[in-house]
């Protein structure tokens, strides 16, 4: 996996998260400046979807493809996090940024050894984005990866047939929620489960695969072609 270096790309003050109501009230609270996410929205004017570049297969190998990306991505980013830290990072801090970083390896290996000859290849990742000297611009990039990817394993959930897959989504989609819970309280102690992602009925944020991508794809310069995923 290729990551490109941080070449202190400008970005707009401020703008809106995920969606456009109460998350960009929230976002702008939780993550003061928040020009470091502004990316992931703007993913889907970035590039367009099409016939061409790395295909995720079909059925279940389509969807534990596009797991194993997003585990690419959030493997890169704390990697990369962890390689530069940024000023003042607390030797607490810094335990729990390890211990999220050696997660997602391990997702994202887990997923390449069961995808087997099918997995899609390392992916180029940009973050340029990211100022990785910046507490506030890490972290609010962190919250935008780990909040995205629950919504992501909680909308593929129901596109998989084997009942083993179905099992290991659930449990790493738990793990990725505490790191989520623990990043966002990491910003603002108390907003773990706050109503951006956690709606009145008790129930966490659900996205398709077509949607999660078109976020994401605002980090990844390898061109993905999505046409076999659902949603």
């Amino acid at each position: 996996m290729k990551i490109i270096p941080d070449e202190g790309r400008q970005l707009p003050e401020e703008a809106q998260f995920f969606d456009k109501q109460v998350e960009r009230r929230s976002f702008l609270k939780y993550a003061g400046a928040s020009a470091a996410t502004v990316a992931l929205v703007a993913a889907g004017c970035k590039k367009d979807s099409s016939d061409s570049g790395v295909s995720f297969g079909n059925k279940d190998t389509a969807i534990l493809n596009y797991a194993y990306a997003l585990e690419q991505l959030e493997a890169a980013f704390y990697i990369k996090v962890l390689m530069e830290p940024y000023s003042n990072m607390t030797d607490n801090e810094k335990s729990l940024l390890t211990d999220i970083r050696d997660h997602e390896i391990a997702h994202r290996e887990l997923f390449k050894t069961a995808i087997g000859n099918d997995a899609i290849p390392a992916l180029e990742v940009d973050f340029r984005s990211v100022n990785f000297s910046s507490r506030d611009s890490v972290l609010a990039t962190a919250k935008a990866f780990e909040d995205l990817g629950v919504s992501a394993y909680n909308g593929a959930g129901q596109y998989l047939e084997s009942a083993d897959y179905l099992t290991l989504a659930g449990k790493i989609v738990s793990v990725e929620a505490r790191h989520a819970a623990l990043i966002r309280d990491l910003i603002s102690n108390g907003s773990f489960a706050d109503n951006t992602v956690v709606d009145a009925m008790g129930l966490d944020k659900s996205r398709s695969p077509r949607e999660v991508l078109s976020i994401a794809q605002a980090y990844i310069i390898t061109e993905l072609n999505i046409q076999n995923l659902p949603g």
